[in-house]
């Protein structure tokens, strides 16, 4: 199989493994609901926030469409370089990470855009895909999904300790999507192995 195919394979079964089980969440879950697969270590936990990656935010419809025309951007920016990567027959490993990357970009932006428009609130009750009224919100208004969270350490701050004592410690407190993930390996992967990937490339 060639780079540029597996490179859209890759990209394909991250959305469609994506979509899925976002779809799964809301349709089955109201925000705040949780599910637990590991004990109290890995659980799937639904929330919704305004687009940025592990459930950060960035205030307002304002900073909503500037972040959404940025990812937007952003996508076709890392589009122009896979397929430049492809073409120039780069490292094989360079490519799959740039190509996670990108899917989890995608992934996160049609949350974004479509979600509001196709989907009812999931506040009080599981979200009805294509409501009658329609959906919450608009075009690029629309919230993403995240649900792994993973808290390995979920203890106390000893009372002696000169700081935060006796207060919640949770190790690891993010709660992000398959996404956010596929951008963390993507990016990691290239940091890692930079040299190798890129020892080919002119």
């Amino acid at each position: 199989m060639s780079p540029g195919k597996k490179s859209f394979l890759l990209i394909i079964l991250i959305l469609i493994a994506d979509q899925a089980l976002k779809i799964w969440i809301k349709t089955h879950l109201e925000i705040g609901q949780e599910i637990h697969l590991l004990g109290n270590w890995g659980i799937l936990h639904f929330i919704e926030n305004n687009g940025m990656a592990f459930g950060m935010e960035m205030g307002g419809k304002t900073g909503k469409f500037i972040l959404s025309i940025f990812r937007i951007l952003a996508i076709f920016g890392i589009g122009w370089f896979l397929n430049s990567l492809i073409r120039k027959n780069s490292s094989p490993a360079l490519i799959l990470a740039v190509s996670a990357i990108m899917a989890g970009a995608i992934g996160n932006i049609i949350d974004s855009a479509f979600y509001g428009m196709i989907f009812s609130e999931s506040f009080s009750q599981p979200a009805i895909l294509f409501p009658p009224g329609g959906g919450y919100s608009s075009f690029l208004q629309g919230r993403v999904v995240d649900m792994f969270y993973f808290p390995v350490i979920n203890t106390h701050w000893p009372e002696w300790s000169p700081y935060k004592a006796g207060e919640s410690f949770v190790f690891f407190r993010p709660i992000f999507n398959l996404p956010d993930s596929a951008i963390t390996c993507g990016v990691l992967s290239i940091v890692l192995f930079q040299k190798r990937m890129f020892r080919d490339l002119s």
